[in-house]
């Protein structure tokens, strides 16, 4: 299978290191009071501003994740064959907001039965994830996504298709796709949920 992905290249896209509304790094060195979190849910411009405004939320990035191809484009994530999907990263302080909560704005905020697609945006960039970086993540995604399942089953949902699976490498998008509903915030964002709430579950991390 891997040998039909794109090789990609060697260096890096070009993204500037600091966040267009906050004014905070999006690429590393992190301060050492912040986790990281990646989701995918369509679009990552709507995901992107989603989380950004939240208090105890340090800065966001998006690129893609979850393929096999290295320092993507934008257009190459596109033809569906780098196998990554459009994706948000969170750096967030656990003080100020818990894991929890940013599962439960992510359930909420989109609709994880629809596999390669969200809304109007068709394709395998657009599955909803989520890519986790310790044990304890992964175990709450797990549990979050049984009880939705719970929830969006009662509406007369289908079966989540979300992907959760441990983080792999994060590659940031181009400059133009960073923060991008705050350089244009009339701009396309088709984020929307199915109306189903989370209800709070497991211990907060």
């Amino acid at each position: 299978m891997s040998k039909d992905f794109l090789v990609g290249r060697p260096g890096p896209i070009h993204s500037s290191e600091n966040h267009f509304v906050n004014g905070s790094r999006i690429t590393p060195p992190f301060p050492e009071n912040t986790d990281k979190a990646i989701f995918g849910m369509g679009c990552f411009w709507g995901a992107e501003r989603l989380f950004w405004g939240l208090n105890g939320i340090y800065s966001t990035a998006v690129g893609y994740s979850g393929g096999l191809t290295v320092n993507p484009t934008y257009e190459e994530v596109c033809t569906g064959i780098t196998g990554h999907a459009e994706v948000v990263l969170v750096v967030y302080q656990a003080e100020n907001i818990s894991y929890n909560k940013l599962l439960s704005l992510f359930w909420e905020s989109h609709n994880p039965t629809e596999g390669m697609r969200q809304g109007p945006d068709i394709g395998t960039q657009y599955r909803s994830v989520i890519y986790t970086f310790t044990q304890e993540q992964l175990r709450l995604a797990m549990l979050s996504k049984h009880q939705y399942q719970a929830s969006l089953s009662k509406a007369g949902y289908g079966d989540i298709t979300t992907e959760i699976v441990t983080a792999s490498e994060f590659y940031y998008a181009e400059e133009y796709h960073q923060q991008y509903l705050g350089k244009n915030p009339n701009g396309y964002c088709s984020l929307g949920g199915t109306g189903v709430i989370c209800s709070p579950f497991a211990t907060s991390v």
